[in-house]
């Protein structure tokens, strides 16, 4: 099984337990690992047999800034889910990092795995 993927995308989204964070959208960074059998694609040469990332990153960019979720962990795991029920992914593996949250660290979030993700 082959892995594909999308580093750094960058989705603003409501989100957060404080006040502070539910008066706007914040920005959230996503690294997404789909595992996906890539062999048709490669020998086809085309993208009706390949998982097309821009339309997974389209998807989640649409879910995203329609959720207004308190828990980052609550919307990596509908974001996993979507992933895995929309585009026949075998398994997923989703970091969600706010950047903005603490201003005294890089980012703060959550990392999962979903469905077969084994090495």
């Amino acid at each position: 099984m082959d892995t594909l993927f999308i580093e750094g995308l960058r989705i603003p989204a409501l989100i957060g337990v404080h006040a502070r964070e539910r008066l706007a959208p914040q920005t959230l960074v996503l690294d997404v690992r789909i595992r996906f059998e890539t062999r048709v694609a490669a020998l086809s040469d085309s993208l009706i047999d390949a998982l097309d990332y821009e339309a997974v990153a389209q998807r989640l960019a649409d879910f995203v800034t329609q959720t207004e979720y308190v828990l980052v962990e609550t919307l990596a795991e509908a974001c996993a889910e979507l992933i895995l029920n929309e585009f026949g992914a075998h398994g997923v593996r989703l970091k969600v990092s706010k950047p903005e949250a603490l201003p005294n660290a890089t980012a703060v979030g959550v990392e999962i795995e979903r469905g077969s993700f084994g090495e």
